[in-house]
């Protein structure tokens, strides 16, 4: 996702995205925010526990994760 995506995707769960922040911070705040672990980057896709969380493909593709 790029963040255009992930401000829409702010919007919809009624969070507002804070200049600078960065696509990491975005992501996870909005994990929070949806109910998950705020656990995007973190290199855990492996063992991620969260099918449905919408940023799983941005996860899958962090170089060192399998």
């Amino acid at each position: 996702m790029n963040m255009k995506e992930i401000r829409d995707k702010a919007r919809d769960v009624n969070l507002k995205i804070a200049v600078g922040w960065t696509k990491t911070t975005a992501v996870r705040a909005i994990q929070v925010a949806e109910g998950y672990e705020a656990c995007f980057g973190r290199g855990l896709y492996s063992v991620c526990g969260q099918p449905d969380c919408c940023f799983r493909p941005d996860c899958e593709k962090i170089p060192g994760e399998q």
